[in-house]
């Protein structure tokens, strides 16, 4: 578990930068009634002594301020990922990330840079905020000493405003569109690195390089277009600020000659004028918020995705497990990749799901755990639809293996998630993990075994729960027909009396099965007996296909 962020630094950072700007204000006033003293106009022995302090508390803040603004922002960022990942975990994979959500690519993006801009945002926020504290103070303080001090320093902070407002507006697009390119570039990389493999047998090594790299123009001119913004209004502020402190200082200088100011009050006069000018400094300052802003923009569309809605029924006692099917269709954009399809599995039964690629297969089998959710129909089980189930009682209701398992932990036990010696030695996975270098306790990143071994050990996970459905998704597809024959054997008795839904692309797992569902073009063509459905033509094309693609998949992986 992450660990929690203290409160601690952002306190820190709270309390410092207002002292820091405190003492910075307070900074002229001793620096004139040190001067005035030292000129024996206003003696006062305690004016040193105050300059001093007020040096050392300003350093001391500073020093605070310095440190606890990155570790508050590292704390937010930490705090920040969490929740996101959290967040994402319960979407579930039900679609919803998939059809509502950016693609993975952009999802590292955004946990990754995004939420560190994002977590920046509060110290940036500060530092404007006291920024603009600091102007204040600085303002009010030349009128204090003369009215004429602010009039003379007003007169530029009308276009200082626009200049700034305009540099933020600018800095906030040309940022989101940065990060958006940023993010294209990341999913494209992703996906390359995903199909690796087929890349370099293709010989497309360059051609996915240049794919890859496509969106590199737009990201520097992204980049070229912030820095052209932060350029131009970087030079307007500096001549704004060098305007700005000669009316101020030629004003006081007037004043003290004609004796209605101190000397010291001069110097008191030029330290305001620079920290009242200072807010238009404040570029870098800008250019933090602005890329906080637009990292915050970015991670609140992830916050903005729903959650599936999960509901508190259980399933009735003494069922049998029947899977119901009912009108139910998936899209995707505005095409129907599944549908409509009604199918009743009788509970205890195994229906295979049979079909040439696209067909709909393992977005049917996708549907009982709710893996995917139809756009339209419902999914039963033993009469309650599936959507309507506690999120517990759904995972004790329906287990599902897959043809490339993902296992998660820190260890193979754990990994397994709760499985025993019985188990594994029903998905034939005992052998090979007695002889892993830590057995049950090998980490998952020191694990090397092949497609296949995983495959046992997915099927080993599935057991280790006695739920009422079991789906087996191409779940054997990676092994041996001797070593397939007797894990078959062994989930037939492990799994006797469950309800079972299996895509098929062999023949022995179509015949194995009480009845077959043909499914063509995502509709289901036929529901009938393996030994029925063998008389059609088209059928028995559809698994010499399957079993062609399964033949080049296995040697693929070899």
């Amino acid at each position: 578990m992450p660990r929690r962020p203290t409160t601690g630094w952002t306190l820190a950072l709270a309390v410092a930068l207002p002292v820091e700007a405190a003492t910075t204000l307070a900074l002229p006033a001793t620096l004139a009634g040190a001067v005035d003293a030292a000129l024996d106009r206003e003696p006062g022995p305690g004016a040193l002594v105050l300059l001093v302090l007020a040096l050392g508390t300003a350093a001391a803040a500073n020093a605070v301020a310095a440190a606890a603004g990155p570790a508050c922002a590292a704390e937010t960022t930490a705090a920040l990922r969490a929740r996101l990942v959290r967040r994402l975990l319960a979407l579930g994979p039900g679609g919803r990330l998939l059809r509502g959500g950016p693609p993975p690519g952009d999802l590292a993006a955004r946990l990754v840079g995004s939420a560190a801009d994002a977590g920046g945002r509060l110290p940036a926020a500060l530092g404007a905020a006291t920024a603009l504290f600091t102007s204040a103070g600085a303002i009010v303080g030349l009128g204090v000493l003369s009215p004429w001090l602010a009039l003379a320093f007003f007169a530029g902070v009308v276009p200082g405003v626009v200049l700034i407002r305009l540099f933020l507006r600018e800095a906030g697009q040309v940022f989101v569109r940065y990060q958006e390119v940023q993010a294209d570039l990341a999913a494209r990389l992703t996906g390359a690195l995903t199909g690796l493999r087929s890349i370099h047998a293709a010989g497309a090594e360059r051609r996915e390089a240049a794919r890859v790299l496509a969106p590199l123009p737009a990201l520097s001119a992204a980049g070229h277009a912030l820095w052209s913004a932060q350029r131009r209004t970087a030079w307007q502020a500096t001549l704004l600020i060098a305007v700005v402190e000669v009316a101020v200082l030629a004003t006081a200088g007037a004043q003290v000659a004609a004796g209605a100011l101190a000397p010291g009050s001069l110097a008191a006069a030029a330290g305001w004028a620079a920290l009242g000018a200072g807010l238009f400094e404040q570029i870098e300052a800008l250019v933090g918020v602005a890329h906080a802003r637009a990292g915050q923009a970015r991670v609140d569309e992830l916050f903005a995705l729903a959650p599936a809605a999960t509901g508190a029924r259980a399933l009735p006692d003494g069922g049998t497990g029947e899977l119901v099917f009912r009108g139910v269709v998936v899209r995707e954009g505005g095409r129907v990749l599944l549908g409509p399809v009604d199918l009743t599995v009788p509970g205890g039964r195994t229906v295979a799901l049979v079909g040439s690629s696209g067909s709909g297969k393992s977005l049917l089998a996708a549907l009982p755990d709710r893996l995917r959710d139809p756009d339209e129909g419902r999914v039963l089980i033993d009469g309650v639809p599936v959507d309507e189930l506690a999120a517990s009682e759904l995972r004790r209701a329906v287990g599902h293996a897959f043809e490339r398992p993902v296992l998660v932990g820190r260890t193979v036990r754990e990994a397994l998630d709760g499985a025993g010696p019985e188990q594994a030695a029903a998905a034939r996975a005992d052998g090979f993990l007695r002889r892993l270098p830590k057995g049950w306790d090998t980490p998952l990143n020191e694990l090397r075994i092949s497609g296949g071994e995983l495959q046992r050990l997915g099927l080993t996970r599935l057991l280790a729960h006695p739920t009422r459905v079991v789906v087996l998704d191409d779940a054997t597809s990676g092994l041996d027909l001797a070593t397939e024959y007797q894990v078959t054997e062994a989930l037939d008795r492990a799994t006797h009396g469950r309800t079972r839904l299996a895509v098929a692309h062999r023949g022995t797992v179509a015949a194995r099965a009480d009845l077959v569902a043909w499914l063509d073009g995502g509709r289901l063509r036929a529901l009938a007996p393996h030994s029925e459905l063998l008389a059609d033509p088209d059928y028995r094309a559809v698994l010499s296909g399957a079993a062609l693609s399964g033949a080049a998949l296995d040697a693929a992986t070899a």
